[in-house]
């Protein structure tokens, strides 16, 4: 059975893991293990997630099968600050679906749809009428997902892994 809950401070080393296991998954061919290595240092620590559950205009959640986690997802309230994202995303306010992952091993397992759902439960519990995300262009299986789940292509930004900079599509949801 999936649980899913709010992650509280007591999370951050559980959150951090799933995050250094999951990230490098969604990082397309090619992409260097420093760069992926880097990534998760400067964002995906202990102590970020840390800063992440204590920020008021986050909201972590935690899936959890058999009392273990499994996958989570962080949202960022608040206007786009990337000129290529305020573009795409028209409808506001919104709320950022930054994170989303899931362990390879519960990939199919409907972990990813049950958190879905719950994150935009919550952007919606924070006023918000749109959500959206960035995903890399060459993650077929990501935009699949997210486009089954009615996030659709609004327009495309950069994002830097290390020292690489890669192209995401950004992807919209209205909320209304």
């Amino acid at each position: 059975m999936i649980d899913i809950r709010a992650a509280v401070a007591g999370d951050a080393r559980a959150l951090a893991a799933v995050a250094a296991a999951t990230f490098p998954l969604a990082c397309p061919p090619g992409t260097s293990d420093e760069a992926i290595a880097a990534f998760i240092a400067e964002h995906l620590s202990e102590q970020r997630f840390e800063e992440y559950l204590a920020d008021p205009q986050r909201d972590l959640l935690i899936a959890e099968l058999d009392g273990a986690p499994a996958g989570y997802t962080m949202l960022v309230a608040g206007d786009p600050t990337d000129a290529h994202v305020a573009a795409a995303v028209t409808v506001r306010p919104t709320v950022e679906l930054s994170k989303c992952y899931v362990l390879a091993d519960h990939h199919g397992q409907g972990v990813a749809g049950e958190l879905i759902e719950r994150s935009i439960e919550a952007a919606v519990a924070r006023g918000a009428r749109s959500i959206w995300l960035g995903v890399n262009q060459h993650n077929a299986r990501a935009n699949a997902f997210y486009g089954k789940h009615g996030f659709e292509v609004a327009g495309t930004k950069h994002f830097m892994v290390g020292d690489e900079r890669h192209d995401d599509f950004v992807r919209v949801r209205p909320l209304d």
